[in-house]
């Protein structure tokens, strides 16, 4: 099919074929998998359990990756992910409270860095089509909230 972008298409067989970098012809940048989500609502976490961080809004979602109604990225294609987030704490009843951060793979794994106290996540991952990440908080001592409007998440495929 034919276009006016710049695209390199593979092919396994020689008959189907694949884009596997396309380039926007009206600004030249490569269509890789990016998102930046945040939430504008408190999210709040009682003590000693982690729980998801709810982003319910996206500054940018190329491929329409981030869910903000799951809270997952899901990897459209296999490669490595460059992962960041930043946590921002807020006093709900104690200023007392220890929070930590940390990026979860397919809901259940930890992903191997990612998991911080002082919170600027940053981590790089190999993912394969369809695994999901999300963000999760966890506070010690006292209960607390991830502040509106300072709390994120986001993404960008580098490989």
């Amino acid at each position: 099919m034919g276009s006016d972008r710049f695209r390199l298409a593979v092919s396994a067989d020689g008959s189907t074929f694949f884009d596997s970098l396309t380039v926007d012809n009206t600004n030249g940048i490569v269509d890789q998998p990016r998102f930046q989500a945040w939430t504008n609502y408190d999210n709040y976490v009682g003590v000693g359990t982690w729980a998801k961080i709810g982003l319910n809004n996206t500054d940018f979602n190329d491929q329409g990756c981030f869910d903000a109604g799951t809270g997952h990225f899901t990897a459209p294609v296999d490669g490595t992910y460059l992962f960041g987030a930043t946590l921002l704490y807020k006093v709900n009843s104690s200023t007392s409270a220890r929070m930590r951060g940390r990026l979860v793979l397919n809901g259940a794994t930890e992903i191997r860095g990612s998991l911080a106290t002082a919170i600027w996540l940053q981590t790089m991952v190999p993912l394969t089509a369809g695994d999901t990440v999300e963000l999760q908080g966890y506070f010690r001592v006292a209960d607390g909230y991830f502040a509106a409007d300072h709390t994120s998440f986001w993404d960008c495929k580098i490989g």
